[in-house]
């Protein structure tokens, strides 16, 4: 009988003992799912978790200022990024909300097309591609997240924002008036430039000869300027000048305002006219007046060239601040607590 007695105490004593231990292996791990599913955002009836916002922190702080050369404190950047990624995470809960409202989905399929375009788009295989999207914190789910978020984003101002942007034939005409047009005043002109340069050696036969081929690449181009191709197309081919990027457009100087080389070349020139090729201490260069005369309006490109470029371009200024005020609107309608 005590046999039996001192064995069922035992057992009882090991059962207890088993338990203790057990509590005290498994404490930590309740408190750290306690800690990383904590609640630190309410968004109507959904609820943002600390590990979310942890991991959208670590890829906004890595596109911040890397190198930190304002030298702000680290923690500072860091409390930055921290409500950078709130924001960002309420406003992606909205969206999803909304989505849902409006019945709006995003099919894997899609977010594979979308994946797949970004990845070719950077030409990039799919093991390079996860490299580089590990390199800015994200994972390959994470990434597919927002691919997510932004398909659903981009339907959803198809229903709420786009479909209410109007663009008129006023609105263009006011953009190219500001834009492509500009007023020269008599004594000024608005010129366009094209030259070729040479390199700056100290070897007399090396000069003679990158010289000698830098007026040979600038006569081509004359020639194909006085022949009648356009001017601006021709300096963004082929000039070797800064000006290239801009079509050749120097804007608009008064005479006083010109190194003596280009004064000489356009004083005389009529509008439209083309100047002589002059040489320039680094290069060969000549100009193309698109105006001298009093009050005259210069037009810097068709309208009908640039017409739908311009639609185009007040469309999405419209739909940028159309979609401020929607996620404005959103959110001054939902229910948003920040713990």
């Amino acid at each position: 009988m005590k046999k039996l007695f001192y064995r069922r105490q035992n057992l009882a004593y090991f059962s207890r003992l088993i338990f203790i231990l057990l509590a005290c292996l498994l404490t930590p791990l309740f408190l750290s799912a306690e800690i990383v599913d904590k609640v630190v955002a309410v968004v109507n009836d959904e609820v943002i978790t600390l590990s979310e916002l942890e991991e959208e922190t670590s890829m906004v702080f890595r596109s911040m200022d890397p190198q930190n050369t304002s030298n702000e404190p680290i923690v500072d950047i860091l409390e930055k990024a921290r409500k950078f990624s709130l924001d960002n995470l309420i406003e992606r809960s909205l969206i999803a909300q909304k989505a849902k409202k409006y019945n709006v989905t995003v099919s894997d399929e899609d977010i594979d097309a979308a994946y797949e375009t970004t990845r070719s788009n950077m030409s990039l295989n799919p093991t390079e591609f996860r490299e580089k999207l590990e390199r800015s914190g994200l994972t390959e789910e994470s990434y597919r997240n927002k691919l997510k978020t932004q398909i659903l984003q981009s339907r959803l101002l198809s229903y709420d924002v786009r479909s209410k942007i109007v663009v008129t034939e006023e609105m263009i005409l006011d953009y190219y008036d500001e834009n492509y047009t500009s007023r020269v005043d008599k004594g000024s002109y608005y010129l366009l430039q094209i030259g070729c340069s040479w390199s700056p050696t100290d070897d007399p036969e090396k000069l003679n000869s990158d010289k000698q081929t830098a007026r040979e690449r600038t006569k081509r181009i004359y020639d194909l300027a006085k022949k009648g191709q356009d001017f601006r197309m021709l300096a963004e081919k082929f000039s070797e000048l800064p000006s290239a990027s801009d079509g050749g457009d120097i804007g608009i100087f008064m005479l006083d305002e010109m190194a003596p080389a280009m004064r000489d070349a356009v004083r005389e020139l009529k509008p439209d006219g083309i100047s002589e090729i002059t040489e320039t201490p680094s290069g060969f260069q000549f100009f193309k007046l698109l105006s001298g005369e009093e009050n005259a309006i210069v037009v810097t490109a068709a309208y009908e060239t640039v017409k739908e470029e311009i639609g185009e371009k007040i469309f999405e200024e419209k739909l940028k601040t159309a979609y401020a005020e929607w996620v404005k609107k959103l959110k001054e309608d939902a229910y948003i607590e920040r713990l």
